[in-house]
Formats: structure tokens, sequence, C-alpha cells
């Protein structure tokens, strides 16, 4: 789940969640459910929510293989955000939101235009392990941007994902921001959250930011 808040410019119409969806409930609560978040969401999901647990879903890794359009960039360059490939030795942490009664229906509103109608995610059941308590994992609904979308751009060097990052800006902001807000985040997480992919780009970016632009100019962006 990558996309971010809508910016004031008026979005596409909202859609309806995909009907085949399932989406996982809490077993102690029917109208519970979990909604996993590994991207903007690990720090601005904009929604209500009853509960939120850091942890992880194995099976999958975390790769900058989505093109954004909206949030983290534009038409003519597209910025890069993350989305989950299947990965049997993959293992993506992140944050899962519980959310209770009518925060069910506003929160998949919502996602539906932030995650499918201006990202091209689909929906996708996920199990999540909570970091304090791994051996009670949890089903959740997670937001995934497969090869079929027109916005996913694929495998490129880390070097190319960098540079693509430092060019782009869109209406949530510089597709940099993006980049070392997720970095932050899996700092917090401690030395077992391990994202090869992640830190080889955040290398490849502060090799290349000060070709870019000047120190403040740099300073400015993050």
């Amino acid at each position: 789940m990558t996309q971010e808040s809508a910016a004031p410019n008026t979005p596409p119409a909202s859609q309806s969640p995909t009907p085949s969806a399932q989406f996982p409930r809490n077993d102690g609560d029917p109208q519970g459910l979990w909604i996993f978040g590994y991207g903007s969401l690990v720090w601005r999901p904009d929604f209500a929510y009853s509960d939120s647990r850091v942890g992880f879903v194995r099976g999958y890794s975390r790769r900058f293989w989505q093109g954004d359009t909206f949030h983290r960039g534009s038409d003519k360059m597209p910025g890069r955000v993350v989305t989950l490939l299947e990965d049997h030795e993959g293992c993506t942490w992140g944050v899962a939101y519980q959310v209770q009664g009518e925060q069910v229906s506003k929160a998949l509103k919502y996602l539906n235009v932030r995650e499918a109608v201006l990202g091209g995610y689909d929906t996708k059941e996920v199990t999540f392990y909570p970091q304090d308590a791994p051996d009670q994992p949890l089903k959740a609904l997670a937001y995934v941007a497969t090869p079929q979308n027109p916005g996913y751009l694929g495998p490129a060097p880390e070097e190319a994902i960098a540079t693509q990052i430092l060019a782009c800006r869109g209406f949530s902001g510089h597709n940099l921001e993006y980049l070392l807000r997720l970095a932050d985040f899996m700092q917090l997480c401690g030395p077992q959250a391990q994202d090869e992919h992640l830190a080889a780009i955040v290398d490849a970016v502060g090799t290349m930011l000060p070709c870019f632009c000047p120190t403040e100019q740099a300073l400015a962006l993050v």
C-alpha cells in the first residue's frame, strides 16, 4: 500500500471496491478489519482506526516498481513508489491498522480512491505477524500493484530508480520525501527489519544528491 491522501486538486471520482475482493474480518468483531500498510500508510494512514500494530508479512518483498503520476510524480515524469512482489523467502515490515464498525466502510471508500483509483492497486489478503506477538498472526487486507496495471514500471537498477526519485514531485510532495520517510520507519523497527532493496536506493540517492542540487536545496527536500 503505497499511495497517499488526495491533494486539494479534484481526483477522479470514487469507485466501489473490487467486488471479488475478500476483506478479512477480525474474528472477535464481525465488523472489524485489519489493513496492512507498507508504503506511505506507515506514516500517513489518513483514516480513522481503532488500533495499530507494527509487524511484517512473509512471502513478499517490497519493491519500488510502481509508477505514480499523482502523489509523487506527474504524467510526464512518473515517480516511483512501492508494491509487493511475491517472494517465498521475502519479509516486508509495515503497520497493520484495525478498523471497526463505521470505520470499515469509510476506510475502504477512502483507500479505494487513494490506492485503486489514483494508484492502480488491487486488494490481496495477507497474513500479518505483529512485532510484539508474532505467534498470533492476523489476516489483513493489503493493496498490491500488479504488472497488469497501466502505471506499473517494473524492475530497474537501484541507481536508475534513485535518479527517477530525485527528479520527481507530485501533489503530496517530492518523491525523495517518500523514500526517506519509509527508510526512517525501517530504522525504527530495529535491526531485525531488513530491506536490502530500500537500503540500496537510499545509498544511491545519497551519492547522487549533491549532483542534483546544492546542499541548501537538498535539505529543503527532506
